[in-house]
């Protein structure tokens, strides 16, 4: 589609460092120019990369690139390495923990078991440009996931192996800010304690609840936006 040629073209201008924080987007009337396309197209084109939170789009004064920090959109449910990628920069996992546990009382609540049930448990540090945006510790039903310990989470997410094998139908979110413990920290490999925002996440297939999951990102470099349309 044409409007995607645009961001990419936007996409690579930042990646590559020749658009800097706050560097002028060129505008509409110029995009629509220069890919031979309507306002319209390179309005949405705009409109897009501001709701990923790469630029920041100003009345009166224009579009300007946002500070880099990562961004993900607000109650979507998307494979983190692809909205990395999809920046043009680089994505690597470190799996902190990968294993199977009983299921203590409020995880057990969470997917649905009794307490002391094997649960599969994992910690995976989830990295941009090498510097770590979200820590992911997840537990999985293992009557929904029978094989979730036996696959390379350095190779696909563990959202790209559940999409697979047991594709989502439901999800409820719970959203807060906290102040990170010191594991959490460690594996943000963060030097002290900032203020991070905390995604509480369960996910259900037809089989039932999948995941119970804790999603952590420094707020440093996180930026939780979205864009939504009501039909009247």
């Amino acid at each position: 589609m044409k409007f995607s040629k645009i961001k990419q073209h936007i996409y690579s201008k930042i990646a590559s460092g020749e658009w800097p924080e706050n560097h002028p987007v060129s505008s509409e009337n110029a995009l629509a120019n220069q890919f031979s396309v309507s306002r319209m197209t390179a309005r949405r084109a705009l409109q897009e990369l501001a709701d990923e939170g790469l630029v920041i789009r100003s009345k009166g004064s224009g579009t300007y690139v946002a500070p880099l920090k990562s961004q993900t959109s607000f109650m979507a449910i998307r494979n983190i390495a692809d909205e990395i990628r999809a920046r043009n920069h680089d994505y690597e996992a470190h799996v902190h923990t990968l294993k199977q546990v009983p299921a203590s009382l409020q995880v057990a609540e969470q997917l649905g078991l009794e307490p002391g049930a094997p649960v599969f448990y994992s910690v995976i540090a989830h990295s941009e440009n090498g510097l770590p945006v979200q820590v992911e510790e997840r537990y999985v039903n293992p009557m929904v996931a029978a094989d979730y310990l036996r696959q390379d989470f350095t190779y696909i997410t563990p959202h790209e192996y559940l999409s697979a094998v047991a594709p989502l139908t439901e999800a409820s979110h719970q959203i807060e800010a906290v102040t990170p413990s010191a594991q959490v920290c460690d594996w943000l490999e963060l030097t002290k304690p900032e203020p991070c925002l905390r995604i509480i996440r369960r996910t259900w297939s037809d089989a039932g609840v999948v995941t119970y999951a804790v999603l952590t990102h420094p707020g440093s470099r996180f930026v939780l936006g979205g864009h939504l349309t009501f039909k009247p």
